[in-house]
């Protein structure tokens, strides 16, 4: 009876030295083979380059401290402009409790049509022209999103057609939740 215990506590032994070798190495070898994507939370490309909305030409006191998401339309707004006009939007709408502390804002080359218009809240949004120093640092139609202290946050770049669309929006919101939820400002 002996070997036959001792047996059995070797093998229970390997068992528990199994249990806890084989998720270390699993998490080693996950870290080493980058088998997960870790670290990457917003949807958006994080701004690191430090723009204020006092570089572009704005004034953060017009738009009272509030989270801005912030749409440079490009110079000729189009079906696809206006999808994405429509889509930002939906995501602002989609804020629900949270819109008042986000105003949408609009830099526009020139005024919107009524067809434009009728596609948002236009009472809600802040339109006005793109200022010089805006049209020289954002070269391409993006969405950013600013923070109450006016600095740009993060950006995201309009899908080519209306198939991304919803994405597109959901990505913002994601964004700007996760944000909301965790800023005591704005």
């Amino acid at each position: 009876m002996g070997a036959l215990e001792q047996k059995k506590s070797r093998r229970s032994f390997v068992y528990v030295c199994c249990a806890f070798i084989i998720p270390i190495v699993l998490a080693k070898l996950a870290l080493e083979q980058q088998w997960f994507n870790y670290g990457v939370t917003n949807q958006g490309q994080l701004l690191e380059s430090g723009i204020t909305l006092e570089q572009l030409g704005l004034s953060e006191q017009d738009f009272e401290h509030s989270w801005l998401i912030l749409y440079r339309l490009p110079k000729e707004c189009g079906l696809q402009c206006r999808h994405t006009l429509a889509s930002v939007n939906n995501t602002y709408i989609a804020l629900g409790k949270e819109m008042p502390r986000v105003k949408p804002v609009a830099l526009t080359f020139e005024a919107l049509t009524a067809e434009q218009l009728a596609v948002i809240q236009a009472k809600r949004w802040h339109i006005q022209p793109i200022p010089s120093l805006a049209r020289n640092l954002i070269k391409a139609p993006q969405i950013y999103i600013v923070d109450p202290l006016g600095n740009l946050v993060l950006s995201h770049l309009p899908p080519q057609d209306s198939k991304g669309l919803p994405a597109f929006g959901k990505g913002i919101l994601a964004d700007l939740q996760k944000l909301l939820k965790y800023s005591r400002i704005g």
